[in-house]
């Protein structure tokens, strides 16, 4: 017998399915096959620090499975130094790289129409509305990177996690929070105590320091604008009711002759019609 070979484009098309990592089951469904190993981004609110681990084994992450975002979950499966950990997920990635929502009660990819303040978007122009592909907030297997927040601390450390405290970089900006963090008093001056931040030199510069715009400072300015500010709204409210009362005597002197008039027009009427019934 004869063999009959495959046409050259079906051939090309097999390279490039082969070569994109396609199977069989890929072609069938038209997905890729799913990677091994998931990320695990953990945060420590305590510390500030975050780990990113990669587990290969999916038998260990599968406590993930079937729950929600917001969900507390015991880690103790993920190994022995995970034991007596607590913590919740805040969120993911598909393999695709498609953000999960809060709120999709879905574990697959669906398609929302998005504006301004939803999650998962941000609009380009005013008012502008889009449809976009989300994943839902139930976790399966096709997650690749899933963000953890530690709720409950275990019974020993996780190294460059929970033993680390990472300082903050920058301090408080607000008046209230400053004297609030060197428990001060309104009268003390809270520019003193301002955490400057140190920039390091350059070539044969001096190293300088910044400091942030403190925000909700009173200064003299500040009161003396606030004076100016209640003064135009004094004068405003002053003109408005100065205005409102002429307007009241200007309406009442209409509805006044107005009244005249009536009466006038009824007067002229009567005598009127008493004149046609003498003569008559």
């Amino acid at each position: 017998m004869v063999e009959l070979s495959a046409p050259c484009g079906v051939r090309a098309l097999d390279a490039v399915i082969t070569a994109n990592g396609f199977g069989e089951s890929g072609r069938e469904e038209g997905k890729a096959p799913l990677p091994l190993s998931t990320q695990l981004n953990i945060a420590y609110p305590a510390t500030g620090a975050q780990k990113l681990i990669e587990v290969e084994d999916e038998r260990k992450y599968r406590i993930f499975f079937e729950k929600r975002m917001t969900s507390e979950v015991k880690v103790d499966q993920l190994g022995d130094e995970f034991k007596g950990y607590v913590m919740k997920i805040t969120g993911g990635n598909d393999k695709q790289g498609f953000p999960m929502k809060q709120g999709v009660l879905e574990a697959k990819r669906v398609r929302l129409l998005l504006s301004k303040g939803h999650s998962c978007y941000r609009p380009r122009r005013t008012g502008e509305r889009k449809r976009k592909s989300v994943r839902g907030c139930i976790v399966g297997n096709d997650i690749s990177a899933l963000s953890l927040v530690i709720v409950k601390q275990g019974e020993q450390d996780i190294p460059g996690l929970t033993d680390v405290k990472v300082p903050k970089r920058l301090g408080p900006k607000r008046a209230n929070k400053i004297r609030k963090m060197f428990a001060l008093t309104k009268e003390d001056d809270v520019r003193k105590y301002v955490i400057r931040r140190e920039i390091p030199a350059k070539g044969d510069k001096k190293p300088t320091t910044k400091a942030p715009k403190i925000q909700r400072l009173v200064t003299p300015v500040v009161l003396q604008r606030k004076r100016h500010r209640m003064a135009i709204k004094k004068r405003q409210a002053e003109s408005v009711k100065e205005a409102s009362a002429a307007y009241a005597e200007l309406l009442a002197l209409r509805i006044k002759e107005r009244k005249i008039k009536r009466q006038e027009l009824h007067a002229k009427r009567r005598l009127s019609s008493t004149r046609k019934s003498t003569s008559a």
